[in-house]
């Protein structure tokens, strides 16, 4: 999205046009795109400021920056698209620090041949999803490759935020005696996107997470600035993200099967599928770690806001050398909670 700014009228077709080479070739047709499409649904005044980065102000505090690369197949989902979750994804990847997420940039990788009328759905639902977060998209750029070469549309957006005074947040910092819960049920997004890539219809039709959680984030930490950690499970769910936090704080952790929100569509879903709901990609939960003293007030903060309703408080931290995640199942047993050796559901955002 370089050179907003050039005063082309837009000539494309929106409605039955495709992107073809030369809306990447940095001439007229470029200049016609970005007016007609980025511009005009992004627009704010950084943007229009029409350079090749975004100039602006910041508060005192940490600054903290993310980025994150968006792939996923099918480009539409139930529950959002590919637009709103590059939002939501960098925009809770800042936000997992404590941060108020300011800015965003976005990069489109578009294939030779894929629609503008898709494109543009893809865009003016991203441009939603920026607006409600208040994360506003300042700058970009635009690529075309060949047919062939691409898979329609690939996102990268990159975020800017701040950190509170007094407030550290990292995945360093839990300790033996600490609380971890999750923010609701678990699963959500994967499933979704697997019975949106294999036509699977449920008698309960199960909509993706995506959401951006920084509201949610901005009143647990105004209740508990000394939160511990906080993390998205993302790619490889709540058990991947439970092993990170264990390795980076070389302690280990012990959560309870029975505690752990699940809908029962998800979990049949996964039963039916052969998945293992803890591995299940979520986009709009988070895990949270704070002092044993503070969980049940965070917990009532989360259970406060819409996005965490289903909160619970679902296992402790532990001193472990081996930095194991362990559960006792719902069957009275204990397994280890491993690393995902694989990929259960590839493309997932």
């Amino acid at each position: 999205m370089n050179k907003p700014h050039l005063p082309f009228s837009s000539t494309l077709d929106l409605k039955t046009g495709f992107v073809d080479m030369t809306h990447g070739s940095g001439g007229r047709a470029m200049a016609q795109l970005i007016e007609a499409l980025f511009i005009r649904h992004f627009d704010n005044a950084l943007l229009r400021q029409g350079n090749d980065q975004a100039s602006f102000e910041v508060a005192a505090g940490r600054m903290v920056m993310s980025t994150d690369g968006h792939v996923i197949s099918p480009l539409f989902f139930p529950g959002g698209d590919i637009g709103s979750l590059s939002v939501h994804g960098t925009v809770n990847d800042v936000a997992m620090s404590g941060a108020k997420p300011l800015y965003l940039s976005a990069g489109f990788i578009l294939e030779e041949g894929f629609p503008l009328a898709d494109l543009e759905r893809i865009v003016i639902s991203m441009a939603a999803a920026a607006a409600k977060a208040g994360t506003p998209i300042v700058t970009g750029d635009t690529k075309v490759v060949e047919r062939g070469k691409g898979d329609g549309v690939f996102i990268t957006t990159t975020g800017v935020g701040v950190v509170p005074p007094g407030v550290n947040i990292s995945g360093d910092r839990a300790q033996p005696g600490d609380a971890v819960l999750v923010s609701g049920s678990i699963g959500d997004h994967g499933v979704a996107i697997m019975a949106s890539r294999e036509n699977l219809q449920f008698s309960t039709q199960i909509q993706s997470d995506s959401a951006a959680l920084h509201g949610l984030v901005a009143e647990m930490v105004a209740a508990a600035p000394d939160i511990h950690c906080l993390r998205d499970p993302t790619r490889g769910g709540l058990a991947t993200t439970l092993n990170e936090l264990a390795r980076q704080s070389a302690v280990g952790i012990k959560i309870d099967e029975a505690a752990i929100p699940i809908k029962p569509a998800v979990q049949a879903a996964c039963e039916l599928l052969g998945l293992d709901p803890l591995y299940v990609a979520n986009e709009g939960k988070l895990v949270c770690i704070c002092a044993a003293e503070h969980a049940e007030q965070v917990l009532a903060v989360m259970r406060s806001h819409p996005l965490g309703k289903d909160a619970a408080i679902i296992g402790t931290v532990i001193d472990d050398p081996n930095r194991f995640v362990q559960m006792h199942t719902a069957f009275g047993g204990n397994r280890i909670v491993d690393w995902l050796a694989g990929e259960q559901l590839p493309r997932i955002c």
